[in-house]
């Protein structure tokens, strides 16, 4: 597994470490060139790369890097939290034509950590039940899915906030009853932040999303018909 993206420079590093003691406009303004240079720049090749590698086994998940990555200002408005820069620069890649609830591949940079990610975040009530529904029809398939050697490996087990019970519209004895309180479904891994600025960062990442690629798979086959309408009371679960 071989590109040319050799990692990203020690500046990027040193840009967040700097934005977490001075997350300011005072601090940031004279230094966006810097970031500009040093964090987005090395940021677009990086998604350059990992849409070559995506080809190869998720090539409907290719994405533009203008549209795969974040931007760095955090919207204020309704947070509590009112720091104006996000501590991270971040990329998602969503398959061509799904709307944002149908998920994706995700990767994140920062002073604290190298984050690889994906499946399905805060969907909306109704594909919420069609994920939970695929889920309850086939949850051995998806638990063969989880228990995957390389899954379990590189990636650990289904990360996310729980219901404490088992939504409405299934029921309570389900055999898949610990899955289907999830409020999301994704897999997540933290690696060091020194990764960032090594070599290994490409095939890190690649690695994680070819493995995650079947659990993202049986999560947005989930959108290929309505759900149920006798499970219309789960949406609101």
């Amino acid at each position: 597994m071989i590109s040319q993206f050799a990692g990203f420079p020690p500046e990027t590093l040193q840009f967040f470490r700097g934005l977490a003691r001075n997350n300011n406009r005072e601090w940031f303004l004279p230094r966006k060139p810097l970031f500009e240079e040093k964090v987005k720049g090395p940021m677009r090749q990086l998604v350059d790369a990992l849409n070559l590698a995506l080809h190869d086994f998720a090539p409907e998940y290719e994405t533009d890097p203008d549209k795969a990555i974040f931007r760095i200002y955090r919207d204020v408005r309704f947070s509590k939290d009112k720091k104006p820069y996000k501590g991270q620069i971040a990329a998602t890649f969503r398959r061509r034509g799904t709307a944002h609830h149908q998920g994706g591949y995700y990767v994140a940079i920062s002073h604290k950590e190298v984050a690889v990610g994906g499946g399905v975040y805060l969907p909306e009530p109704a594909p919420l039940l069609a994920i939970r529904q695929r889920i309850a029809d086939r949850h051995e398939e998806f638990r063969g899915i989880l228990a995957t050697p390389s899954v379990r490996k590189l990636l650990g087990g289904l990360e996310g906030e729980q219901l404490s019970r088992v939504p409405r519209g299934f029921p309570a004895d389900h055999p898949a009853a610990d899955l289907l309180r999830y409020k999301y479904y994704i897999l997540y891994k933290e690696l060091p932040p020194g990764l960032a600025t090594s070599p290994k960062l490409y095939k890190a990442i690649v690695e994680r999303f070819r493995v995650m690629t079947p659990f993202l798979q049986f999560l947005t086959a989930a959108f290929a018909a309505p759900p149920k309408k006798s499970d219309a009371l789960a949406m609101f679960a």
